[in-house]
């Protein structure tokens, strides 16, 4: 066993806190060994001013930390699962996915409370894309602002940008405390959540087998079951954080695993929705078939028209 583990984190107030719960659940487990946190600043944190669609998704919260794992500079990434891209760099593994925290989107409108309450052509923020489009669908006539910053820059925005509302993870408000801000959670017919969002990822060096041997106990199978099925159907669908897909699973009652998905056009317009229900086993398998069938019958049209507009 090390006698030290080295955590990596993104320096916003969620990345601390979740690099800290990680730090604080490793102390508890090894209270022999030294835990320390490295700050660090990563492409998504520097460019502010920019939508991240326009950007690229892939790696953008993830990169500079990896390169600091694969210099052994540190031992372990704690992200944000959703902020993970499909292909991690050779070297890299998942290590664990923790427990999932609520998945859902969460409106924040303290005047309107909720989506239906909203005024005609009311200005909603948000930085996703996946939000906008299903936004858009259920509400053509909204005004969607790029909203971009941490949690609490966002928060301070909705007063400072005359929002009428914005739209944030339910997760992370929930890990800060700032769950008293949630007006309205979205239901998923209206909003699927974004791959792996509620989950913790620990990522780590493949041939370090001590550091893997020690995270094995963050493990929640159940979480990494339904999410290796949610990145398996995005990668199928060759799409990054920053294309229009919203996809949940999880195991139903019978110990199956559900998965339900969404492609959209980014205007909304157009939608190719299913479900698949299997054996948890065959999770990955799982979200690649249900990828290739809604690809065609629809999503790989809407797909290429948004990748022609790129």
């Amino acid at each position: 066993m090390k006698q030290k583990l080295v955590i990596g984190t993104r320096g916003s107030k969620l990345a601390l806190w979740q690099a800290n719960y990680v730090a604080a659940c490793l102390r508890e487990r090894y209270p022999e060994v030294v835990i320390e946190l490295k700050n660090m600043v990563t492409t998504g944190d520097r460019i502010l001013d920019v939508p991240l669609a326009k950007i690229g998704g892939k790696g953008l919260f993830t990169k500079e930390l990896e390169v600091a794992m694969l210099s052994s500079e540190i031992d372990l990434a704690v992200h944000s699962l959703k902020d993970m891209p499909t292909d991690l760099p050779e070297g890299l593994i998942l290590a664990a996915v923790t427990d999932r925290v609520d998945p859902g989107d969460a409106l924040i409108s303290p005047e309107y409370k909720t989506l239906a309450n909203l005024p005609v052509n009311a200005k909603v923020g948000t930085s996703s894309l996946r939000r906008k489009a299903q936004l858009l669908h259920a509400r053509p006539d909204l005004t969607i602002v790029d909203l971009r910053g941490n949690l609490d820059t966002r928060l301070k925005k909705l007063t400072t940008e005359n929002l009428d509302a914005i739209m944030l993870a339910v997760a992370g408000l929930k890990r800060l405390g700032w769950d008293e801000h949630i007006t309205q959670v979205l239901p998923q017919d209206i909003c699927l959540p974004a791959v792996g969002q509620g989950a913790l990822a620990l990522e780590a060096r493949e041939n370090d087998a001590e550091t893997l041997a020690m995270l094995e106990f963050l493990n929640h199978e159940p979480t990494r079951l339904a999410t290796l099925a949610e990145r398996a159907f995005l990668a199928e669908a060759e799409g990054g954080c920053q294309i229009p897909i919203g996809v949940y699973g999880q195991l139903n009652q019978q110990g199956q695993l559900s998965l339900n998905a969404v492609i959209m056009s980014p205007d909304g317009r157009e939608a190719v929705r299913d479900t698949i229900v299997g054996s948890p086993a065959e999770a990955a398998a799982i979200g690649q078939t249900l990828a290739v069938r809604m690809l065609d019958h629809g999503g790989r049209e809407i797909l290429a028209k948004l990748f022609e507009a790129k």
